[in-house]
C-alpha cells in the first residue's frame, strides 16, 4: 500500500473476496502544546518540530496557532496499522515536546487560563486574520479528521448526503473539551462551541449533485465567508486533495483507543452508505434540527441525550449510538472490525468520553493541573 509524505489520510480501494470493497481509513490529530506546570498552552510548535525524529516529520505539521501541532497517520485498511501509525506518531511527538520543555495534549481546547499564542506566520493564515479578525479561537482548536476513500466525486457527494443524519452521535463520542480559561463551560465540547465562530462552519447541507457543491463552493467564495476550498469547515466534505470523504465533527480524541474506535465507525458508516445509495434516498433531515442535534451533543457527550434524528426526538445518547453501531454492523465485520470496536465500546461505555474522564479527574483533585497530566498520561498511551 502506498503511503504518504503529509498529514492528509490517502486512499486506495480494494477488492475483498468475493467482490466485496473494503475502504482504506486514515486519521489526521490535532494537539495542544502546553506548559508543563501551570497547564497553560506555549507557542513552542517550533521548538517541538525541531525534537521530531527526521523520519516522521512528513508526518507531522504546524496548524493556525503556534500552541498547535498535528500528525496524520498512512492510509489503511487494518485498524492495527492506524492503531501503529498513531501510537507512534503520538509516542514520539509526546518525546518531542518533552525534549523541548513543553508537553503535548490530546484535547479540544486549553483548560486553563492563559496569553492567547500567535498564529503561526504563513501568508494564508496572515489573510485569514486580515479578514476574520476576531474569530481565533483562545489557546487552541483541536479536531480529528477521518478520511474514507470514495470512488468518486459523484458517489461522495451522495454519501455526504447519507451519513449527515449520524454524525451527531459521532460528535457525542469525541466530545473532549468541558474546561475553558479556568472554568467548567457547562459543554462536553466547548471546541465545538467556539469552532463556531468560523462563518462556514456549519452542517453539511443536503446537496443534488456535485456539480451542485462546485457551485456552493464558488458562491461561499465570492461571499467573503471563505478565502479558498480549503476553509470549507462543514461536519463532512470532499477533501480538495484526494478522493476521500473527510468527516471532521469531533475534538481530538484523548486516547489511541479512542481514535481508533471512531475512525472505524467513521469507516463502517461511509460502507454502509455506500450500499444505501444502491437502496433507496438519504433522509432529508431539516437543516435548523440537525444544527439543534450538533449543539446537544456538543453540549451532553455521550452522559446525556441527543436528537434522533429519524424523529426528532431527544433519547439517551447511549441508546442512540447502540442503535448505530447496529446498524453499521454488516459494515464492520466485512472489515473485520467488529470485535474490536465492540470491545472498544465497552471501554468508552466504562471510563466515559474525554469530556466524562477530565471532569472526573477535577472531581477527585480540584486542580486543572492534574486533569492536564492525565490528559497527557492519555495522549503517549
Amino acid at each position: 500500500m502506498r503511503t504518504m509524505s503529509g498529514p492528509v489520510a490517502e486512499r486506495e480501494r480494494h477488492a475483498a473476496p468475493g467482490g466485496t470493497d473494503l475502504f482504506t481509513v486514515g486519521v489526521e490529530e490535532e494537539f495542544l502544546l502546553v506548559d508543563p506546570h501551570t497547564g497553560t498552552a506555549v507557542p513552542a510548535v517550533d521548538l517541538v518540530m525541531e525534537q521530531v525524529p527526521a523520519e516522521l516529520r512528513g508526518q507531522v505539521e504546524r496548524e493556525f496557532q503556534t500552541s498547535q501541532i498535528e500528525i496524520g497517520s498512512p492510509p489503511g485498511l487494518e485498524l492495527s496499522s492506524i492503531r501503529h501509525s498513531l501510537g507512534v506518531l503520538r509516542r514520539a511527538l509526546a518525546d518531542a515536546a518533552e525534549r523541548a520543555g513543553v508537553r503535548v495534549l490530546a484535547i479540544g481546547t486549553g483548560p486553563v487560563d492563559g496569553p492567547v499564542p500567535p498564529v503561526v506566520d504563513k501568508p494564508r493564515f496572515d489573510r485569514m486574520i486580515e479578514r476574520f479578525r476576531l474569530l481565533v479561537p483562545g489557546p487552541g482548536n483541536n479536531g480529528m479528521h477521518v478520511h474514507v476513500g470514495v470512488p468518486d466525486p459523484q458517489t461522495g457527494v451522495r454519501v455526504l448526503n447519507h451519513v449527515r443524519p449520524w454524525l451527531p452521535i459521532l460528535h457525542a463520542v469525541t466530545t473532549n473539551s468541558p474546561f475553558f480559561a479556568g472554568e467548567d463551560t457547562g459543554y462536553a465540547s466547548w471546541r465545538s462551541v467556539e469552532w463556531e465562530r468560523w462563518p462556514s462552519v456549519a452542517p453539511t447541507p443536503y446537496l443534488e449533485s456535485h456539480e451542485h457543491y462546485e457551485r456552493l463552493i464558488r458562491q461561499l467564495i465570492a461571499s467573503g465567508v471563505m478565502l479558498d476550498e480549503g476553509m470549507l469547515y462543514w461536519y463532512a466534505r470532499l477533501s480538495a486533495k484526494y478522493p476521500t470523504v473527510e468527516i471532521r465533527i469531533g475534538d481530538v480524541c484523548p486516547s489511541v483507543d479512542d481514535a481508533v474506535l471512531v475512525a472505524a465507525l467513521v469507516r463502517a458508516l461511509v460502507a454502509t452508505a455506500m450500499t444505501d445509495i444502491a437502496e433507496g434516498p438519504p433522509i432529508r433531515t431539516d437543516h435548523h434540527l440537525l444544527v439543534a442535534a450538533h449543539w446537544r451533543a456538543a453540549h451532553d457527550g455521550l452522559e446525556g441525550r441527543c436528537v434522533d434524528l429519524t424523529d426528532g426526538e431527544l433519547r439517551p445518547a447511549w441508546e442512540l449510538l447502540d442503535s448505530l453501531v447496529e446498524r453499521l454492523g454488516p459494515a464492520l465485520e466485512r472489515h473485520g472490525d467488529l470485535a474490536e470496536v465492540t470491545d472498544l465500546l465497552g471501554g468508552l461505555r466504562r471510563h466515559g468520553t474525554g469530556a466524562a474522564r477530565q471532569r472526573a479527574v477535577f472531581a477527585r483533585t480540584g486542580s486543572l493541573v492534574d486533569v492536564v497530566r492525565d490528559v497527557a498520561r492519555q495522549t503517549r498511551g
